[in-house]
């Protein structure tokens, strides 16, 4: 390694010098960082927020990285939905009480009290959650993670969303759609729909879940008591469940006649 020559003066230190020296500084923020929650949760913060926020550049020294993806394309109607009706004007009400620059963010996050800068923590965070079954990437430990969450936070997605023709019903076997009357009104008002076409059981079947709160498997939130009821079905609904849900082992005339018949007994 070279040395500078003693006449050179106030030369630049040597870049090489800088890393070095640098390094060490690193380690030395890394160790007192980690003595100071409170100061460590405001860096992650503001590292946080630059990234939702603010696009100009790396204004943090901390590596920390946050994905959010976008949500809209996989479900029809999902930008209009509750929660992304209540997380979009959440967010435009974060933007409007931060400051315009990023230079200010860091002093800004300093003046809050920690209720306002755990609520924006929070936003913050919660954008990166992705529990998105896709059958191009199985991630079994994730979405195991993603139950927990809801557990957590005692997510009930029968406030945010409800079984239509156009969201399940339609897109599922006539099995699904009595099983889905079954669990949440009754063995009874399964057999009611139980002889019907499938467009016809769908929308018969949207009318009778409209108050139920009931979910399908993918939406409840584990431990938590739902509405569903345990249900034996009677033969006609069992033929349709054996059949796979599309046709049953009699045609519909002979199905009709025979939910009217256990009907009238």
């Amino acid at each position: 390694m070279s040395e500078p020559e003693e006449d050179e003066g106030l030369s630049p230190i040597s870049d090489r010098l800088m890393t070095e020296l640098t390094a060490h500084r690193t380690l030395g923020l890394r160790h007192r960082l980690g003595e100071h929650p409170d100061v460590a949760f405001r860096a992650a913060l503001h590292a946080l927020t630059l990234k939702v926020f603010y696009h100009n550049g790396p204004d943090s020294c901390l590596e920390l990285d946050l994905k959010t993806v976008s949500f809209g394309a996989q479900a029809p109607g999902l930008n209009d939905s509750v929660s992304a009706e209540a997380i979009r004007a959440r967010h435009e009400s974060w933007a409007k009480a931060l400051p315009k620059e990023s230079e200010e963010l860091w002093d800004a996050l300093g003046d809050w009290d920690s209720d306002s800068r755990a609520s924006l923590f929070a936003h913050v965070v919660s954008l990166s959650v992705n529990a998105v079954h896709e059958a191009w990437n199985r991630k079994p430990r994730a979405l195991a993670h993603a139950d927990r969450l809801a557990q957590a936070v005692e997510l009930d997605m029968a406030a945010c969303w409800t079984p239509s023709v156009d969201t399940f019903l339609g897109r599922v076997t006539k099995a699904r759609i009595l099983q889905a009357v079954g669990e949440a009104k009754g063995t009874v008002a399964a057999e009611r729909i139980a002889h019907l076409k499938k467009g016809d059981m769908a929308t018969e079947a949207e009318a009778l879940l409209a108050d139920a709160s009931w979910l399908p498997e993918p939406l409840r939130t584990p431990g938590q008591p739902t509405q569903v009821e345990t249900v034996a079905p009677d033969s006609t609904i069992a033929e349709t469940l054996e059949d796979g849900g599309e046709t049953t082992t009699a045609d519909d005339d002979e199905a009709r006649a025979a939910t009217h018949a256990i009907a009238a007994e």
